[in-house]
């Protein structure tokens, strides 16, 4: 008699749900056959069950079995099909299990195993517990140590496995095992590891800092090596505001897809990503073989800190550019379209020259004039008109590096940024919009509400500057974002004028 279980395994941030159908047939006797376009580590797999079985204490099939993975026509990867592969067949030889085809309907197995049985963890078990929850199965059996991710899905029973034995007297109704609790989400409000307090002068920088963390805005900061800029994009995150429970469950999805929680159930801080610059374009946007998130995902509502900004690839950072504009990565391959989204806040730093010390006061740049040009090219302009904020940040002097006076700390600026955001949670409330940046050209004009004086330094920057359509609308979202952390419903002139201040400087 054949059987039916089922299983998922994850396509790109979702998964898909798999009939694992084993019976046995004419053959070579004892042989094993999985079939329905694996994997090389699903093919192999039939290594790994057979001694899994075996060591748990069961027989194995005298005869032939084959092991039928559906649909058919779909690409399955990873492991986590080994445990319920290895069920199948013990289910082949098992007479104990009544009324199989009814229960087994209802549970939905996922896990790698090791040759003596053990279930080991694996990747992708949040999406698969929503997909499982989202098809109405009743239960979902996983390794142990992913019970607490996959009961991040809610509604739906988590049972954890320690082996493959625990697993088959449990179904037998030999042992039960206790259904992992749920837990309630606690999101910790430690104080972070470095604070604005600490960071001497740039006051302007950290203003800068605090209104792109109120609108998710992209910031450039350029300067001479060690004036501060990797320090200041490292203490960015202090700054942020809390995540909510559906933003932590987004990241914590991608997290588990790339395999990166880390024994975490839920990521519950702001991710802060910072790429070598000699990163490849499918380290940096995702992709492969088997399309995975890149590190513009893994800072989804969260930070990108591009460091040594000019040194990147130019065919690298041209890649960014879709991503900025709208938020999502599209990976396409020969068997088909995968979307990761990339809403994260971009902050990049660099030199002003190869030498570091243009326009320095108190250094001579020894670099020529085509040399800082070619060097400045290395970003495209595009890319540049995608930064909402540029700014300089200089050397300190001695008076500054000395003075022992704290300066406002993270959390004062936190609290502004906050209320700047709860502005913008009620202004979007009906719209799939977090942040002022993520507006379209036609939700700028209804909220960005301009005064007369506003309106017209506004149209002199349009004809002076020669502003692009996306740096226009840039504009207003930045003066917007500025008009909020004042709490004030209509863009005024001085909104205007600070948000012109921090635009690309012509050199």
């Amino acid at each position: 008699m054949s059987t039916k279980i089922f299983s998922a395994v994850p396509i790109g941030l979702d998964a898909s749900i798999i009939e694992v159908e084993a019976d046995t047939g004419p053959g070579e006797l004892g042989s094993m056959a999985v079939v329905g376009l694996p994997d090389a580590a699903v093919g192999e797999a039939r290594e790994r069950i057979r001694l899994a079985v075996k060591n748990s204490g069961f027989k194995l099939p005298k005869l032939k079995t084959t092991i039928n993975l559906a649909p058919a026509n779909l690409k399955k990867h990873g492991a986590s099909l080994d445990l319920p592969m290895a069920l199948s067949i013990i289910l082949l030889n098992s007479e104990v299990f009544n009324d199989r085809e009814n229960i087994l309907s209802k549970y939905l197995f996922a896990g790698e195993l090791a040759l003596s049985g053990e279930v080991r963890p694996i990747d992708g078990v949040l999406p698969i517990a929503l997909e499982a929850k989202k098809r109405s199965f009743k239960t979902i059996f996983v390794p142990e140590a992913n019970a607490r991710e996959a009961k991040l899905a809610r509604d739906i029973e988590v049972i954890p496995i320690k082996n493959l034995l625990q697993l088959a007297k449990h179904l037998f109704g030999q042992e039960k095992i206790t259904p992992a609790p749920y837990e309630e989400i606690i999101f910790s409000n430690l104080l972070p590891e470095n604070d604005m307090a600490h960071i001497k002068g740039q006051e302007h920088v950290k203003r800068a800092l605090e209104i792109a963390a109120a609108g998710a805005h992209n910031i450039l900061m350029f300067g001479p090596p060690g004036s501060g800029k990797t320090l200041l994009a490292k203490t960015f995150p202090s700054i942020l505001p809390e995540l909510t429970l559906e933003e932590s469950l987004e990241i914590t999805k991608i997290y588990s897809i790339a395999g990166k929680l880390r024994g975490q159930a839920l990521i519950t801080s702001r991710p802060f990503r910072s790429p070598h610059h000699t990163s490849s374009d499918v380290a940096l946007i995702g992709g492969g073989t088997r399309p995975m998130p890149g590190e513009i995902s893994l800072a989804h509502r969260g930070v990108l800190f591009l460091d040594e900004f000019a040194e990147f690839p130019r065919n690298v950072l041209e890649s960014l550019r879709q991503p900025l504009e709208d938020g999502l990565v599209t990976v396409s391959r020969a068997a088909g379209s995968l979307e990761f989204p990339a809403k994260f806040i971009l902050v990049a730093s660099m030199n002003p020259c190869p030498c570091g010390f243009y326009g320095d006061q108190q250094k001579h740049c020894s670099c020529s004039a085509n040399q800082i040009s070619s060097y400045r090219k290395k970003i495209s302009g595009p890319i540049l008109d995608r930064i909402d904020m540029h700014l300089e940040v200089p050397r300190l002097d001695f008076e500054k590096l000395s003075d022992n006076k704290l300066s406002e700390n993270s959390q004062t600026i936190k609290a502004r940024v906050q209320k700047a955001r709860a502005l913008q949670a009620e202004r979007f409330k009906n719209e799939k919009i977090v942040a002022n940046s993520e507006m379209n050209s036609k939700k700028t004009k209804e909220v960005c509400s301009l005064d007369k004086e506003a309106e017209a330094l506004l149209r002199q920057a349009v004809d002076n500057l020669h502003l692009s359509a996306r740096s226009y609308f840039r504009l207003l979202k930045l003066a917007r974002t500025i008009a909020d952390l004042e709490a004030s419903k209509t863009i005024s002139c001085a909104h205007v004028a600070e948000a012109l201040q921090y635009r690309e400087k012509s050199t």
